[in-house]
């Protein structure tokens, strides 16, 4: 729906003093914020304008308007189209992601921790494309009996793994140089997709340890149909004193079933988008962006909120963010 370029104006008015402190929007309160230069009663035609077309609604007859779930959708989109990084938390992501000795599940942890904390929402992160990381390096540890240790070094931190591999110290450290050697710089489903074909090739090379590389194989592929989930919901406590009871109760309960956030996280987007929960309905809102990794997508952030949440900070923190992720680890 087209609106002008004052309605616009209003309309962002009236969303963000909502937001700010739930005061209901009258005319008198839009022409003390703005320098629009037309009379209150101008602005009052604007602002019935505005309810007629679902943009806004009166809680009382005699009271200001407030946004319904139209009206804060309108205000995303417009929002989402210019979104700009203002947000500081700068220096925490640097020295989070700087650090490569972190195992992947802690960087993610670090990660949604460093939102949650920016934003003081509930804060989600999915790693669903395990197989565009970026390999670096393998270092396989025999352990006691017939345990090794998996250590696989990529640009988003180590991932780790425990198997069950009958092998030697000689054995164990030939498949790491191999498995380096060939496949540093490359993406896990590029090894993945590939490894047959190596195998083939060099048979006699690999042939004292073909148990090794066979069994992290395995093990990867087993990796890569899982999807990690993080979930940082302690500020949910501050939802239930700022906002209505009802409304921090769906965020919970959102946040407590799995498959609704692997639902709603694992899509194809790949700039910033927002979800505007509907006036009473079931779900909760959500402001998500995704990790881009050499132009393929690693993993999906998610705010999760009430309706009536800060769109605009959350936005920015999350480009802020991911920009900075992007830029460190698309090199």
């Amino acid at each position: 729906m087209e609106l002008s370029e004052r309605k616009i104006k209003i309309l962002t008015i009236a969303v963000e003093e909502f937001i700010k402190d739930s005061a209901p929007i009258t005319s008198g309160s839009v022409k003390d914020r703005t320098s629009l230069d037309v009379s209150t009663a101008t602005l009052r035609n604007e602002l019935n304008a505005l309810e007629a077309m679902g943009f806004l609604k009166q809680l009382h007859t005699s009271g200001g308007r407030v946004p319904t779930a139209q009206g804060y959708r309108f205000y995303v989109e417009n929002l989402l189209r210019n979104i700009k990084a203002t947000n500081g938390e700068l220096e925490d992501v640097r020295k989070l992601i700087e650090n490569r000795t972190q195992s992947l599940t802690d960087i993610v942890s670090g990660i949604a921790k460093i939102i949650s904390k920016a934003t003081n929402y509930p804060t989600v992160v999915l790693v669903n494309g395990l197989e565009n990381l970026i390999l670096q390096e393998f270092k396989i540890i025999p352990l006691l009996g017939s345990q090794c240790m998996v250590l696989i070094g990529t640009n988003y931190g180590y991932i780790t793994n425990n198997m069950d591999i009958e092998a030697t110290a000689e054995n164990c450290q030939d498949a790491s140089d191999y498995l380096t050697k060939y496949f540093k710089g490359e993406t896990m489903g590029f090894m993945m997709e590939n490894i047959s074909q190596f195998k083939r090739g060099m048979s006699g090379e690999i042939k004292a340890f073909q148990n090794v590389v066979d069994n992290i194989i395995l093990g990867l592929s087993k990796m890569n149909q899982q999807k990690l989930l993080n979930v940082q919901a302690e500020s949910v406590v501050d939802l239930v004193d700022k906002e209505r009871v009802e409304e921090a109760k769906r965020v919970m309960k959102t946040l407590n079933d799995k498959e609704e956030l692997i639902q709603v996280l694992d899509n194809d987007n790949e700039e910033i988008s927002a979800f505007v929960a509907d006036d009473n309905g079931e779900k909760c809102s959500v402001v998500s962006a995704p990790i881009i990794v050499g132009g393929n997508k690693l993993a999906s952030i998610g705010v999760f909120g009430p309706q009536k949440m800060d769109y605009m900070g959350i936005a920015s923190a999350l480009k802020v963010v991911v920009d900075e992720l992007n830029k460190e680890k698309g090199e």
